[in-house]
């Protein structure tokens, strides 16, 4: 990357949007395929810019204003990253939230984040509005009903929080936005939840100087350039997809090709199509394309790299590179630390299965049980350096506590995750105990344990992940039951069907009579763990 095109991390992403506007206006911004239908949408950076001004008019026509928390209940869609953009612009912070959630997980987010106004596609609406707080004060639904008509309030008829079509008043609204917030680099952009280790999910705070921060970063990291056109499935609410996709593709004025879900009969047929030369990966993109049959035209293809989060087999990534004909970028992050702090380099040697060396802007330690350093290959704690508010999150939404046992006055995060380091290399050990990682997705045990016992006939329970060989990981649950409780896996499944996100759901119950325990009472997972 040419230092011309480098961002300031003074700027806000109202500014950087801005300048690619005046500058990039006539290139290819983005690129949306549903990957059911493959209807195509295409728009530049002008053409964006309209739909994104439109929508901000909206908004402030329904009633947000700066520092307005608006949650984002939306899955992969054009009108994501429309309602993304227009909130930054008026300087209210956007709170993801993964389509798929269930209604209560939603209301738990809208209430620990205090958001005020809702927006969500119409047939999420009508699946969970029982579950929405009272004193929620808009929602604003987008994409148009089959019958043309307006929708209907909250609760029973004469609901008092009006329901309101965001499309059908953003038509009516000027293109120009006239009202731009007057923003500090350091304000709050977005808030993105993760499970975390407790059964709690926490709001990480993203500021504008994160954004650029990281964007700049993956420039870097996947030696971008303008022309570069990335590809990604990866869900919109998460970080994988609003930081090391759309934010590296805004601060270097590429094209982002946005598919609305990952099918691996056809991703690297889209990947062909769309001229791709970047695509994001995972363990289960690698695993199931590699069970496709083959494409004699497969190795045909534009993409010199696959953006890669651990985990996967050395077998898995040799024989996708040899069939395929690319190369696996490795990496290590968190949404903490926003992007892979520890990369595989741009160019130069790489030494899998270490997940790389800490990148600029980061340093590292590896330490034991009382915060000393350990020497080279020796196990330990990871912990990351950066600088809040920059290139690492701001802290926890209104959880001080939090944010302190993670993050200390100097800079350093503890990521709670295990690794060693040979001659600079980083090698992953395991994730905290707590944290089962699914297709990509973070599954906080504890929360899945607390579900568990909250079904009647259940005296304990222990989750944890297990291999598998297409999701990475899947989630297992041991039950302790009441003697003549009449439980069984389906009930067990069924309510944690209810109660959490698909991806969080048992796939296997097993019933036991106790669970290893140690010394101090403590549930000795590692037992429970297939060697």
């Amino acid at each position: 990357m040419s230092d011309s095109t480098f961002v300031p991390e003074n700027t806000t992403v109202p500014q950087l949007w801005a300048r690619q506007v005046e500058a990039r206006g006539d290139h290819e911004f983005l690129v949306f395929e549903d990957a059911y239908s493959h209807e195509v949408s295409r728009f530049t950076y002008r053409q964006f810019d309209v739909l994104v001004n439109q929508c901000a008019n909206a908004l402030a026509a329904c009633g947000v204003v700066e520092g307005t928390r608006v949650a984002l209940h939306l899955d992969n869609r054009v009108e994501f990253v429309e309602c993304l953009l227009a909130l930054a612009k008026m300087g209210a912070v956007a709170v993801p939230v993964d389509a798929t959630s269930v209604p209560v997980e939603l209301a738990r987010i809208l209430d620990l984040s205090a958001s005020d106004t809702l927006i969500t596609c119409q047939d999420t609406f009508e699946r969970v509005r029982a579950c929405l707080p009272p004193d929620l004060r808009r929602v604003l639904v987008t994409g148009r009903r089959r019958s043309g008509q307006g929708v209907p309030g909250l609760g029973d008829e004469g609901g008092t929080t009006p329901v309101l079509p965001l499309w059908e008043i953003a038509a009516r609204q000027s293109e120009v936005f006239d009202d731009p917030a007057p923003l500090d680099p350091q304000d709050l952009c977005a808030i993105l939840f993760t499970s975390g280790t407790t059964s709690a999910p926490k709001g990480v705070m993203i500021t504008h100087a994160n954004v650029v921060f990281s964007g700049n970063f993956v420039n870097w990291e996947l030696d971008m350039n303008p022309e570069d056109r990335y590809m990604t499935s990866m869900v919109a609410a998460r970080v994988n997809f609003q930081l090391s996709a759309l934010a590296p593709v805004l601060t270097i004025g590429a094209t982002i090709i946005m598919l609305s879900h990952y099918r691996a009969s056809c991703f690297w047929k889209q990947a062909r199509a769309h001229r791709a030369t970047l695509v994001q990966g995972m363990a289960m993109i690698v695993s199931t394309m590699l069970r496709q049959e083959v494409d004699p035209m497969e190795r045909d293809h534009s993409v010199r790299e696959m953006h890669y989060f651990l985990p996967l087999c050395t077998r898995d990534k040799e024989a996708f590179e040899e069939r395929f004909g690319v190369t696996l970028l490795n990496n290590y992050g968190s949404t903490e630390c926003l992007i892979g702090a520890v990369t595989d380099p741009p160019h130069g040697p790489r030494r899998w299965p270490a997940v790389g060396k800490a990148a600029p802007g980061y340093r590292i330690r590896v330490v034991d049980e009382a915060g000393h350093d350990l020497p080279d290959g020796e196990v330990g704690e990871l912990l990351l350096h950066g600088v809040p508010g920059v290139s690492l999150m701001a802290g926890y939404w209104d959880d001080p506590e939090a944010t302190a046992e993670v993050l200390d006055a100097d800079g350093w995060y503890r990521t709670h995750d295990y690794a060693y380091v040979e001659d600079g290399w980083v090698h992953f050990v395991d994730r905290r105990v707590d944290l089962i990682k699914r297709s990509g997705e973070s599954v906080s045990s504890a929360e899945v344990e607390s579900v568990i016992a909250e079904i009647p006939g259940v005296c304990e329970t222990a989750v944890i992940g297990i291999p598998d060989d297409v999701r990475g990981q899947a989630v297992k649950a041991f039950v302790v039951a009441v003697p003549d409780a009449g439980l069984d896996a389906v009930a067990v499944i069924d309510h944690c069907a209810h109660h959490l996100a698909a991806f969080k759901v048992p796939s296997i119950v097993e019933f036991v009579d106790d669970l290893p325990r140690g010394a101090y009472g403590k549930v000795q997972k590692n037992l429970l763990t297939p060697q």
